[in-house]
């Protein structure tokens, strides 16, 4: 587990992310930046929010497009389920 700061200013326990963990990396992004338009996210944005992410514990070189792209799918989804 890590610590990290959460909106209410308390500390919280999370589980470390690695880029397996597409999904929850995706939740992340939801919820850090609600209000931005996904037309305007770039996969260098998705990369460099994931690996400044204080869970994210992978290391940032085995990122590819096809994980970028998936994280990207899973919070596109989020913010537009069917």
């Amino acid at each position: 587990m890590i610590t990290a700061p959460c909106p209410t200013g308390l500390v919280e326990q999370i589980d470390p992310l690695t880029w397996d963990d597409v999904y929850a990396i995706a939740l992340y992004l939801h919820h850090q930046y609600p209000e931005i338009d996904l037309k305007t996210v770039s996969l260098n944005m998705v990369y460099e929010w994931t690996v400044a992410y204080p869970a994210f514990i992978d290391d940032p070189t085995l990122c590819n497009e096809s994980i970028l792209s998936a994280i990207y799918q899973e919070w596109f989804e989020e913010v537009n389920p069917l």
